[in-house]
C-alpha cells in the first residue's frame, strides 16, 4: 500500500497509512476519493502478491532462484497514474 500510495501524485493516500486502522482507511479513501484508481490498485496488489509467492517458492527451494528472478523481471509493477 505504501509503495502504491507513494507512486501517486496526491499524498492523501500516504497520510492515511499511519496508525491503527490504516488498512481500512486506505481502502475507504481509495474507494471514496479515487474510485478510478481501484482497478490500478487491484492490478498492482495482485502483481505484488504473485511476485512474493514466487519469491517464497524460491526461498523454500521449491523452484530455482533463476526462475523466480525471471518471473519478477517479466512482471514489473504496473505503471501508476
Amino acid at each position: 500500500m505504501a509503495d502504491f500510495a507513494a507512486g501517486l501524485s496526491d499524498e492523501r493516500l500516504s497520510r492515511v497509512l499511519h496508525g491503527k486502522g490504516a488498512f481500512r482507511r486506505f481502502k475507504n479513501e481509495l474507494h471514496d476519493r479515487y474510485p478510478h484508481h481501484v482497478p490500478v490498485w487491484n492490478a498492482f496488489s495482485d502483481n505484488r502478491t504473485k511476485v512474493r509467492a514466487v519469491e517464497w517458492l524460491a526461498e523454500h527451494a521449491l523452484i530455482e532462484e533463476g526462475t523466480a528472478d525471471r518471473f519478477a523481471a517479466e512482471h514489473p509493477d504496473p505503471d501508476l497514474p
